[in-house]
């Protein structure tokens, strides 16, 4: 059977870049489905942790329960920052609509390609950044990406500081009847640091996976 696609007309650049806006769109409503479901499941834990705190003091259960209100509060500041990355994606794209209509075609942005260089490590994100990756490469609005662009950090060791931020989200929780006071204070300069620098854990495929992080709050519950 003749293959009549072998001779199909490749898409226009303003198709493509209706295209990729539709997915970034799409991918932006993902992002705030996910950051409500967290949200809703942190709210159900910390009045866990309140009952807890108030009915018998179990330490043990409301610091492991604090420890995943940490693991979700990082999980939420990734997808924020996903999202924003998602935006900056358009806003580049608006841009080169502009620079078609004056030049004809589609310009490289370095932009646009260290942005799709965060997110396509998304799980939630990746089947479609790496379509988008594909074709914007054929495009030649980014180049190909190598495998080293992919790495993960080295791990790094953030135990006394989780430990910290365990006992201020256990004293905010419960009013101050578990957790340090003080560490809420002391807590404060490292997470403006965190939200400074990319922090990658030893359990980063969990605590990038959204879905995952909301199975465990919810079986923590329980």
């Amino acid at each position: 059977m003749f293959n009549f696609s072998l001779f199909a007309k490749p898409p226009k650049p303003e198709e493509l870049v209706r295209k990729w806006r539709a997915s970034v769109r799409s991918q932006e409503r993902e992002l705030d489905r996910q950051i409500r479901g967290i949200a809703t499941e942190e709210a159900k834990v910390k009045r866990t942790i309140q009952q807890l705190a108030k009915k018998n003091g179990d330490l043990t259960t409301c610091r492991t329960l604090a420890k995943e209100l940490v693991r979700s509060a990082r999980q939420t500041t990734r997808l924020y920052k996903s999202k924003a990355q998602l935006n900056s994606i358009l806003l580049e794209l608006t841009r080169q609509v502009g620079l078609l209509k004056v030049a004809g075609t589609l310009q490289k942005s370095t932009q646009v390609m260290r942005s799709v260089n965060q997110l396509v490590r998304l799980p939630q994100l990746q089947e479609g950044m790496r379509e988008m990756e594909r074709e914007m490469v054929k495009a030649g609005i980014i180049g190909e990406m190598t495998e080293e662009a992919f790495e993960m950090m080295e791990e790094s060791d953030l135990e006394e500081e989780a430990d910290l931020e365990v006992e201020a989200v256990l004293a905010q929780v419960t009013d101050g009847m578990m957790g340090s006071l003080d560490a809420v204070k002391l807590n404060v300069g490292g997470a403006k640091k965190r939200d400074e620098e990319e922090v990658v854990e030893s359990d980063y495929e969990l605590e990038n996976d959204p879905d995952a992080m909301l199975a465990r709050l919810s079986a923590l519950r329980s």
